[in-house]
């Protein structure tokens, strides 16, 4: 790290970067969370032409697909946008408070596909919808600023000021994720187990399948024997393959008894042999309703245990051994695995048709802790990262006597673009095992 010397007065220029090569744009952009390129407002209108048009098109011919192939993905989608666009709207509000100037406000990134100013700050959509960004002027000692403009810096504020506006995105979506939380408990209630083992898949041919058992069929017992914890399978092993059980599930509120001739599983293991039903299962659950006050304080019971997982989960998922024994098939704990918002949105409609509207938005609830906690990992260029210099250049002025310190962020550069790679690598292998291995 490098210090600056000079005197922090309001208006006072921090040595100008060296800019103007495309690394020079890159390096900013990558350190800065977003476009710094300015447009001026005598260009407007703007539009990005016929392929800002295409591009548009096609966005939006995206989210009507989504609508076609399932209603609940398209919401979990729309979900997903609002909790984006709020994320930004967290910076960009206590940027404003806090006396920063924000010039851009945009959904997407890549190249403008249409743009508005209002004020000092340009609003719009670009290409990629991989997110959004608020440009804040004067994230770093790389990040160029006329000198009039320098008072008004993310660099020059005090460090209080500078954390509330770097960790506001992240204190929104627990935010998001405390409303959606407390509306599905008050509403509907808390998702309990339950005895038994709901059916997923039923294989044709099966002993399951000659007995007319369905998908969403609740099993109770077997040839007798309880279904406890959901394990399903540990019930239908104590008969022997051939056997003819009695199976007693409920379907729509009512029991049904049907009498399966259980099969013999053949795969290569410890289970060859045994008796074999013919159909996936997973633990049973139902809604428990929840009074106002219970819906409140299970809001926040709900909320730390899910906040720690989802912090042991990153680590599991950003160790490159877990990704590659799933891309190379050894591993199928879904606890390690990668995944990205396709897979999450697949998911969604599974959610969507067995829980309903509740279990959709409980779901976005989770995803928004997921993103909130990761958001906050201290790697660059996520917003942790940035709130990690902030405090290393804090505890730095303690030591200089409360003399400002600006961190020479050129040298986290190598470092930041390890993380980028990094993070490239676990999207790209997440999305092709939610496309060859949807969850």
């Amino acid at each position: 790290m490098q210090t600056n010397e000079q005197p922090t007065t309001p208006g006072r220029e921090l040595p100008p970067p060296l800019a103007g090569t495309r690394f020079d744009r890159f390096r900013g952009e990558m350190m800065a969370g977003g476009a710094v390129t300015e447009r001026d407002p005598a260009d407007e209108p703007f539009g990005g032409g016929s392929t800002g048009a295409i591009a548009g098109l096609a966005i939006i011919g995206l989210f009507i697909w989504l609508g076609l192939t399932s209603r609940w993905m398209l919401l979990f989608a729309l979900g997903i946008l609002v909790s984006v666009f709020l994320h930004e709207l967290g910076h960009f509000v206590t940027a404003r408070m806090t006396g920063m100037k924000a010039t851009q406000f945009f959904i997407g990134f890549g190249p403008r596909l249409w743009s508005f100013h209002r004020g000092e700050t340009e609003y719009g959509v670009r290409l990629l919808p991989l997110g959004a960004f608020v440009r804040i002027i004067g994230m770093n000692n790389l990040d160029d600023v006329p000198p009039a403009d320098e008072a008004r810096t993310y660099r020059q504020k005090s460090y209080p000021r500078r954390m509330l506006v770097i960790t506001a995105g992240s204190l929104m979506h627990l935010l998001i994720a405390i409303v959606l939380l407390f509306g599905v408990f008050a509403i509907r209630g808390q998702i309990v187990d339950r005895l038994g083992a709901e059916v997923g898949d039923v294989a044709a041919e099966s002993g399951a399948d000659a007995a007319s058992i369905q998908s969403g069929d609740i099993i109770l017992s077997v040839g007798g024997v309880a279904i406890e914890d959901g394990d399903l399978g540990a019930a239908v092993r104590e008969a022997d393959p051939g056997d003819t059980v009695a199976v007693v599930f409920e379907r729509d509120g009512q029991q049904v008894t049907v009498d399966a001739t259980l099969g013999e599983n053949t795969t290569p293991g410890e289970l060859n042999g045994t008796a074999l039903l013919g159909v996936t299962s997973r633990g049973a659950t139902e809604w428990e309703e929840l009074s106002i006050g219970e819906a409140a304080t299970t809001t926040f019971t709900d909320l730390l245990p899910a906040t720690w997982e989802s912090t042991k989960g990153i680590v599991q998922v950003l160790n490159p051994v877990n990704i590659f024994e799933h891309l190379t098939g050894s591993s199928e704990d879904l606890r390690t695995r990668p995944t990205t918002i396709v897979g999450v949105t697949g998911v969604s409609d599974d959610i969507g048709e067995g829980q309903g509207l509740a279990g959709v938005l409980y779901l976005l609830a989770i995803l928004n802790v997921f993103v909130g906690v990761f958001n906050m990992f201290p790697l660059l260029p996520l917003d942790g990262g940035h709130a990690a210099i902030a405090t290393y250049e804090r505890f730095r002025e303690i030591g200089r006597g409360g003399r400002r310190y600006f961190a020479d962020v050129a040298r986290l550069m190598p470092f930041t673009m390890g993380v980028i790679a990094v993070l490239f690598f676990l999207f790209m292998s997440g999305l092709y095992l939610d496309i060859t291995k949807p969850l």
